[in-house]
């Protein structure tokens, strides 16, 4: 039972952390490729758990231990229905909280994307990420493999090959995806 939960929990945390990774956070803000490539470094050393230099098994396990961690309220080791309760509710609250800012921003923007990459919309595009990322296929990820495929998702999607993402951009890159996915979800 432990295993399996902690292994859900690391798949779930290396979904998530791509998903991250795949969204701006200064959402129809236009985006550079020189800040692309900070953001990837940012965020590979978030994921990098460990620090030591690639993201790996390792990696997925401590984000997971630490979750467990973060749930098991009493440190028994042990998740009882009122702790897994308690942090559904917490994720519930800090969904709603989200939604709620986009909510607010997207009135600023004219409206929204509605668009969602978790497992309810987009199915494991994270991990799908990630694989494509380990261009060795050595199971870890390094620094340049990562900042790698997060510039060549960029280049991609930058049609005019100015250098900078524009909301138009990443409008077409989405409709393009979706179309080869028979659709949005």
């Amino acid at each position: 039972m432990k295993k399996s939960l902690i292994l859900a929990l690391a798949a779930s945390g290396l979904t998530v952390g791509g998903i991250a990774y795949a969204q701006d956070s200064q959402r129809g803000a236009d985006m550079t490729r020189t800040a692309a490539e900070t953001r990837a470094t940012e965020r590979f050393a978030r994921m990098d758990a460990n620090s030591d230099g690639v993201i790996n098994e390792a990696d997925r396990e401590a984000r997971a231990r630490a979750r467990f961690a973060e749930q098991d309220a009493n440190g028994d080791n042990l998740l009882s229905f009122e702790e897994v309760q308690a942090a559904r509710e917490e994720r519930r609250e800090n969904r709603d909280a989200r939604r709620a800012e986009r909510g607010e921003q997207a009135g600023q923007r004219g409206g929204r994307r509605g668009h969602r990459m978790g497992r309810h919309g987009g199915g494991h595009m994270g991990g799908k990420m990630m694989q494509q990322a380990d261009a060795n296929s050595d199971g870890a990820i390094s620094q340049a493999e990562f900042t790698a495929a997060a510039l060549a998702r960029f280049d991609s999607a930058d049609a005019d090959n100015d250098g900078t993402l524009t909301a138009e951009e990443r409008r077409a890159q989405h409709a393009e995806r979706d179309g080869r996915r028979g659709g949005r979800r």
